[in-house]
């Protein structure tokens, strides 16, 4: 297979660009090369600004792919310039979407509860919306104009000992020294997914016959309190905590005011197996201790 991954040098997208090569498959990435090209001469690659449409338009001319994954699309314009230039030049697309185009109020998602197919669209760039309303104008546009078949995959927080964002680092570093963590919820629930896992699902979408909208998370979900209480475990050291208040370096990045997680049963039913929570999330949080202290 000709498959193109856009955005595909950091965490999950460089995990799903090393799953493509292990089957075998032809890989073009299309980045702004400023991560540099972890892959070498395994992959080609495209250096090209995803904001400058003629650019894009032009380095995306002479190639059609049997799958493409866009791994950085966040907003309608961005959306709606993919379904023009990838008209006739892909079999199926792949959208990277989160659990952001969902409500946090405490009561656990399916996909229905977010129906891309018939929400109100409004063109803008990225920096005119929040994430989550640029992610699902996105997915409106790309099931309204795209001509060709659309996943779209909402994620929850994707976790990594190489996570750029760093935000379990964060909560490890501050209670190893002994900072304070300021969060509005300590009880709220969250589901998260590994980058290997956020990836191997990617790559079943691309390589499945699935269409539409489907969450992507491991099993089960933890409260702040019992994330924070592994780090504790693996730390010997007590978190301190802030309800209210605390400045913005103190804000958690995990800070919600209700539960947030899904449901994978729709994901499951076609055929998905995903991860437990609990096995794994008391060893990477280990892991990061180690790296850390």
């Amino acid at each position: 297979m000709n498959i193109l991954v856009l955005g595909g040098t950091r965490l999950f997208g460089k995990k799903l660009v090393e799953l493509c090569l292990q089957n075998g498959h032809n890989v073009t990435i299309l980045t702004r090369g400023q991560s540099g090209n972890p892959f070498g001469t395994k992959v080609k690659q495209l250096i090209v600004n995803r904001d400058n449409a003629d650019s894009l338009s032009q380095a995306l001319s002479s190639t059609t792919w049997d799958i493409v994954y866009d791994n950085i699309c966040y907003s309608p314009n961005e959306a709606l310039k993919i379904c023009e230039i990838l008209e006739g030049k892909t079999k199926k697309l792949v959208f990277t979407s989160t659990l952001s185009t969902y409500e946090i109020d405490g009561i656990v998602k399916t996909e229905e509860d977010f129906n891309p197919f018939n929400y109100e669209i409004r063109m803008g760039n990225r920096e005119d919306f929040s994430y989550g309303e640029g992610k699902r104008l996105a997915e409106a546009v790309l099931f309204k104009e795209a001509m060709f078949p659309v996943v779209a995959v909402r994620f929850p927080i994707v976790m990594g000992v190489n996570d750029y964002t760093r935000r379990l680092h964060f909560h490890v570093e501050r209670i190893l020294q002994e900072q304070p963590i300021s969060l509005p919820n300590i009880e709220a629930k969250m589901s998260f997914i590994t980058d290997d896992e956020a990836a191997a699902f990617l790559y079943f979408a691309g390589i499945t016959p699935i269409e539409g909208t489907y969450n992507a998370t491991a099993e089960g979900a933890i409260s702040l309190k019992d994330l924070l209480g592994l780090i504790e475990d693996a730390t010997g050291k007590h978190a301190k905590i802030s309800l209210v208040g605390g400045n913005e370096k103190s804000q958690s990045p995990y800070g919600i005011p209700a539960d947030w997680y899904m449901s994978t049963a729709k994901a499951e039913a076609a055929g998905f197996t995903f991860s437990q929570l609990h096995d794994w999330l008391p060893t990477l949080v280990k892991t990061l201790v180690k790296e850390l202290q």
